[in-house]
């Protein structure tokens, strides 16, 4: 059982906001954190390019970790979908096994009953 199932649809899609924003918050932070560090390391640069450097660092950053996210999201509803399919074929033969079983049994009875 997750924290999720027991919330109201409103609510569960206002943590799945805040989530969000708080991810997002962490990627732009580390972001600000590798475009630092990576420019700290280019001592020749002025104030103003390592600033420069630093914001194009971070922005190629984010947009890298929003191209992962989207693969990733992406991904899960692939499989989300296959999942589903898969579920949906093998509940179809569960199905379909346990009328058969019950027309066996209900044959079977018919037959004893006859018989008799």
């Amino acid at each position: 059982m997750t924290a999720m199932e027991g919330l109201p649809v409103d609510l569960r899609a206002f943590h799945n906001d805040v989530e969000g924003h708080l991810l997002a918050a962490a990627a732009h932070e580390e972001a600000h954190r590798a475009a630092a560090r990576f420019a700290s390391g280019l001592d020749r640069l002025s104030a103003e390019q390592r600033g420069e450097v630093e914001r194009r660092f971070a922005a190629e950053h984010l947009a890298l970790t929003r191209a992962s996210w989207q693969r990733t999201a992406r991904r899960g509803r692939e499989l989300r979908e296959e999942y589903e399919a898969l579920y949906r074929r093998l509940r179809a033969r569960l199905i379909a096994m346990a009328l058969l079983a019950v027309t066996l049994v209900v044959s079977a009875g018919l037959v004893v009953v006859i018989s008799a």
